[in-house]
């Protein structure tokens, strides 16, 4: 698979994300194609974002925090694996900047970071492909 989207720009779509209380990854995550491109760079399915958007409310969107950080954990652990330079994604990174951070920028920082891990390996798996 060739990724088109190899240069999205984390920290506006994390500004974006944080105003609107998650309510714009409901929309980017199906139909900007970011669902399908975590399975096919995981390698296995993902439970899809609403489901998890679903189960946080109860939780005060802890759940959806914790998702989260799991697939960014799996992006660093990818990336890893390949030879990418970091820093990298992590759980931690992911669920602190977001949880203590939340006053300030820090959900921006954490998915500027998730968006340049998952474009790093995106760019690289296409410098693979073209190989």
């Amino acid at each position: 698979m060739r990724f088109k989207h190899t240069n999205r720009p984390g920290f506006w779509l994390g500004f974006i994300d944080f105003f609107t209380a998650g309510l714009f990854f409901l929309f980017y995550m199906p139909f900007g194609g970011l669902q399908d491109e975590l399975e096919e760079v995981l390698g296995h399915q993902v439970m899809p974002y609403w489901k998890a958007y679903l189960l946080g409310i109860p939780t005060a969107f802890i759940y959806t925090l914790v998702w989260m950080a799991g697939i960014a954990e799996e992006l660093k652990s990818k990336a890893v694996e390949m030879g990418i330079e970091g820093p990298h994604t992590s759980w931690r990174h992911m669920f602190w900047w977001n949880l203590l951070g939340c006053f300030c920028c820090g959900p921006m920082i954490a998915t500027w970071r998730f968006f340049r891990t998952l474009n790093r390996i995106e760019d690289r798996l296409n410098r693979e492909v073209l190989s």
